[in-house]
């Protein structure tokens, strides 16, 4: 399709994006850019394409315009700015730009100066589709058939970061597209709702993914908020964080239908992925448990769960059945001073893990061969990759600690590995999880 023409319908969008990310698209983006005499000069020209969402001075032109614009104006309607981040300084409004050009604009400030750095100019240039394809996750249910089109974007995020790309990972699945799309702050949380009533239609398959994802990423997320924001106050947590518990117990009774069907069922996958796949749901159960296990397990759960308590009921009692079974296994996740544990990882926002791990690849003109996924896993706990997990969570706590932001009252790093702390998290979730 010609850079004049414009992409109609999710089918289309797709199209024009499987032939970029398929293609030359990509290679002859970065070499235009890298023609400048500077890495300020390169960017620039990059950043022009990712202001308008088009490209035509390349031999294979791509024109998102229309299709970015009509796809962002439907996903604000509903009360997400999947592109954009809040304006923490002003604290009222979204960046005019989005965030792969605010990394950008962050990078012109740090290495404009030096030559053009192609592997750098690619990482941006993937990081911003990969914002287009987390765009899309949250469309998927405009024309029906949501499964098929989350396994169409599947491909899509297969060929962004495939051999074309930069060899910057972002996200395993298209499932963590959405948690993305959704995971930094939005003043109003209406969009959430709505959100999760559609993710329920999803098939089994997409569900569970789902849940893998947001289970370890508001376990995280929500023990950084009770350990820093809210001075370790759970009424606080609970009532700052209204929007998170419904996603949260959903994430939980999906992964304890899936760990009581894996033993109470059987099935027939090979004996080693079995106790992989079985390791993960219970590593993720007691991430998730590990911010507030009395919410989901005792007899006053937080009204911001009253809505979801058949749910939340389900997975009390599908937890008791199984507990003997189930408090053994979690010790194996216990947070050990070696190694890598998602527990002892803190933080504020998903999207603020991605995109420190993005600064860091472009400050050193090099890519990490990880994903937001791999940081919420440990499993299997001999992996090669949990070194380089340590190391990358250590490094993103180091950026943090640097550049602290205001909390209450206090400058504190909003992304920290800490296994003393994951172990106390642990220790006192399991206490609640025994009574």
């Amino acid at each position: 399709m010609s850079a004049g023409k414009q992409a109609v319908g999710f089918d289309a969008a797709c199209g024009l994006l499987e032939a970029a990310l398929r293609g030359a698209t990509r290679q002859e983006i970065v070499e235009h850019a890298a023609t400048a005499t500077d890495c300020r000069r390169a960017l620039a020209r990059l950043r022009d394409g990712m202001r308008s969402h088009a490209w035509t001075e390349v031999a294979h032109p791509l024109n998102l315009g229309s299709t970015i614009a009509k796809y962002d104006a439907k996903t604000r309607q509903e009360g997400f700015h999947a592109l954009n981040d809040w304006d923490g300084l002003a604290d009222h409004v979204v960046n005019a730009d989005t965030i792969p050009v605010d990394v950008l604009n962050f990078l012109i400030n740090h290495r404009g100066s030096e030559p053009p750095d192609a592997i750098a100019l690619a990482i941006l240039l993937d990081y911003y589709f990969m914002h287009v394809l987390a765009l899309l996750s949250l469309r998927v249910w405009d024309e029906g058939h949501a499964d098929e089109q989350l396994d169409r974007l599947q491909s899509l995020l297969d060929d962004l970061q495939g051999a074309n790309g930069s060899g910057q990972l972002f996200a395993a699945d298209a499932e963590t597209l959405i948690l993305i799309a959704t995971c930094h702050y939005e003043r109003e949380e209406r969009g959430y709702d709505l959100l999760l009533e559609r993710v329920q239609t999803l098939n089994h398959a997409h569900r569970v993914r789902v849940a893998l994802g947001h289970a370890a990423s508001m376990g995280s997320h929500l023990r950084f908020g009770f350990e820093a924001t809210y001075a370790r106050d759970t009424v606080a947590t609970r009532d700052d964080n209204v929007a998170d518990y419904p996603w949260l117990c959903f994430a939980l009774a999906t992964l304890m239908r899936e760990y009581a069907r894996m033993q109470e069922d059987g099935d027939n996958v090979d004996i080693v992925d079995r106790g992989i796949e079985r390791d993960r749901i219970v590593e993720a159960l007691i991430n998730g448990l590990s911010a507030d296990a009395r919410a989901f397990m005792g007899d006053h759960p937080p009204l911001s769960l009253s809505k979801s308590e058949g749910e939340r009921r389900e997975f009390r009692d599908l937890f008791l059945k199984h507990r003997p079974a189930l408090l053994d296994a979690f010790e194996r996740f216990r947070p050990q001073d070696a190694g890598y544990s998602p527990l002892a990882f803190f933080f504020n926002f998903s999207h603020n893990v991605l995109k420190g791990t993005v600064v860091d690849a472009l400050l050193r003109g090099e890519p990490w061969p990880l994903t937001l996924n791999d940081l919420l896993t440990g499993v299997p706990r001999d992996d090669e990759k949990n070194a380089r997990r340590r190391a990358l969570a250590e490094t993103l706590m180091g950026y943090a600690r640097a550049n602290p932001s205001p909390i209450r009252g206090r400058m504190m790093p909003v992304i920290v590995y800490d296994p003393a702390t994951g172990r106390q998290a642990f220790s006192a979730a399991l206490k609640k999880l025994e009574a």
